[in-house]
C-alpha cells in the first residue's frame, strides 16, 4: 500500500453538522441531570429548519466561535422553564416556599441563563475533547417573549445549516434546541486517544484535598517548632 492509499484508510467517515448537534443534545441531557431533572430526553428525529427563532414562553441564545462560528437557541414553555427551574433550586436545598411562582420572575431568567451557560460550556468542552478544536462562547442571553423573534447570524457564517430538536422533561413539558453552524466536516486524519473530560467538581475537591493537607502540614510543622522551643532547641 502506497503513502496515499495509507492515508486514505487511516480515515474515518467525517463528523458532520448531526454529529456537532448530537454532541449539543448529550451536554443539555448530562447538565440538566446534574440540576435536578433525571429523566429529560430528547427525540431521535431532527428538523431542518431555514431560520433560527427566540419562541415564547422563554428563549435563550449563545454565540460560539472559534474552529467552528454557530448560535445555539433553547425555547422553553411556561411549565418547561418552571418544572426545570423548581427541581434545579428544590435539588440545591431551597425551600419551596420562597421560589417565584411564574416564568416571567426575573429568578426564573437568572437560573435557566445560568443551566445555558453551563450547557453551551459542557458543549465547548466536548467539542475541544472529541472534536480536536477550541470554540468560545458568548454570554447567554435570556428573555421572556410573548411572540416569535428571529435571531440570525448567517451574516457571519459560511453556508449556515441550522437544526431544531425536540426534547421532553419528566411531566411531559416540551422545549425546543435549535443549533445554526458553518457547514463543515471534521475528517480524522490518523487515530488519537480520547483525553478525558475534565470534571469540574473533581478539580475544586482535588484543590480542597490540597490545601486541606497543606493546612495538615503546617500544623504539624508549627506543633513541632513549639516543642522545640519549650525543649529549648
Amino acid at each position: 500500500m502506497n503513502q496515499q492509499q495509507l492515508a486514505t484508510a487511516r480515515r474515518s467517515r467525517a463528523i458532520t453538522t448531526e454529529e456537532v448537534l448530537l454532541i449539543l443534545c448529550h451536554s443539555v441531557t448530562q447538565v440538566l441531570n446534574n440540576a435536578g431533572n433525571e429523566q429529560v430526553t430528547y427525540s431521535p428525529m431532527v428538523q431542518k429548519i431555514n431560520k433560527t427563532c427566540l419562541r415564547p414562553d422563554i428563549g435563550c441564545f449563545v454565540l460560539f466561535d472559534g474552529g467552528f462560528s454557530g448560535l445555539v437557541i433553547i425555547n422553553f414553555t411556561a411549565e418547561s422553564a418552571m418544572e426545570i427551574y423548581r427541581k434545579y433550586l428544590l435539588s440545591m436545598g431551597m425551600p419551596e416556599s420562597e421560589l417565584a411562582q411564574f416564568h416571567t420572575a426575573d429568578e426564573v431568567g437568572n437560573v435557566m441563563g445560568e443551566i445555558m451557560n453551563q450547557i453551551v460550556g459542557d458543549f465547548t468542552n466536548k467539542v475541544r475533547v472529541q472534536l480536536r478544536t477550541s470554540i468560545t462562547q458568548s454570554q447567554p442571553k435570556m428573555m421572556a417573549i410573548n411572540k416569535q423573534v428571529q435571531i440570525s447570524v448567517n451574516t457571519t457564517l459560511d453556508q449556515p445549516q441550522s437544526r431544531r430538536v425536540t426534547f421532553s422533561t419528566e411531566n411531559h413539558n416540551i422545549f425546543y434546541l435549535e443549533l445554526s453552524m458553518d457547514k463543515t466536516e471534521f475528517i480524522k486524519l490518523h487515530d488519537f486517544e480520547d483525553s478525558e473530560l475534565e470534571n469540574p467538581d473533581d478539580i475544586l475537591e482535588e484543590n480542597h484535598r490540597d490545601r486541606h493537607s497543606s493546612s495538615h502540614a503546617a500544623s504539624r510543622d508549627d506543633a513541632h517548632d513549639d516543642l522545640m522551643n519549650d525543649l529549648g532547641i
